[in-house]
């Protein structure tokens, strides 16, 4: 059986750390370095909204994650082209993360898995609740409406190639309550690709409800003044106690 995977997701402005709530910074950390946290992948996203910042720190938060991290590392955040893919694989990435660029060319999908392979395109779908109880895909930081589904983008998403859907609920992002769980299971049983789901875990229930109900091979948090090597240890024993496959840290 596959081990279910802990991430942490760590989301920078102009290349200074901050927590998001409701995809808005809300607030600032300072990063002990993580690759002592017994985490399976970390996720590093730059959050920085169009025209108002230099995308040149964030490439320096890459290149330094890569050159510390022994961890796989994945990258997102304004990718529209090759050309900004093969900059960050450059730099270190071992995946990257599209949203709002599979959205104005969803050829750029198929265009990534064709030249670095369907593992590395992860495609971020944030998902907001709509009137009817039912979700819509928004893009753009989730500030623009798209008409889509998150079942339907995802199965399409799929089959131009992506390697990974990570599933993000827009409402819950920063609160801490739980994650969406039936937004997560329509996701993940409508394809066959791995689902990491984002936006409400505040403690270790919400992990093993995220796998067991929410059918995810995956969970993720940006809350990281949790994330010690400690807690993710402590995490992970608790998810093994309720029969969860997890990678246990071997120790000498």
């Amino acid at each position: 059986m596959l081990c279910k995977r802990i991430i942490t997701v760590l989301t920078f402005n102009n290349g200074v750390l901050f927590r998001t709530k409701l995809f808005e910074p809300d607030y600032r950390y300072t990063l002990n370095f993580v690759d002592a946290w017994s985490v399976d992948e970390i996720v590093v996203l730059d959050v920085t909204r169009s025209g108002q910042g230099d995308k040149d720190s964030f490439f320096k938060v890459v290149r330094d994650f890569a050159d510390r991290c022994f961890v796989p590392l994945t990258v997102g955040g304004g990718i529209r082209s090759l050309e900004d893919v093969r900059r960050l694989m450059g730099l270190g990435a071992d995946k990257v993360v599209i949203n709002s660029g599979a959205f104005e060319d969803p050829r750029l999908i198929g265009a990534i898995a064709g030249r670095y392979g369907s593992q590395c395109v992860v495609l971020s779908i944030d998902a907001k609740q709509s009137d009817d109880g039912g979700h819509e895909v928004r893009s753009h930081a989730a500030t623009r409406a798209t008409g889509r589904d998150p079942v339907g983008w995802a199965r399409e998403g799929q089959s131009l190639g992506a390697g990974e859907i990570l599933l993000t609920s827009v409402e819950r992002d920063g609160w801490l309550q739980g994650y969406d769980l039936d937004l997560c299971r329509s996701v993940a049983d409508a394809v066959s690709v791995p689902v990491l789901i984002l936006g409400g875990c505040g403690n270790w229930k919400h992990m093993e409800q995220g796998f067991l109900q929410g059918h995810a091979s995956a969970v993720c948090t940006q809350n990281i003044y949790h994330f010690t090597e400690k807690s993710i240890q402590a995490a992970k024993r608790y998810l093994n106690s309720k029969g969860i496959p997890v990678r246990m840290e071997e120790r000498a």
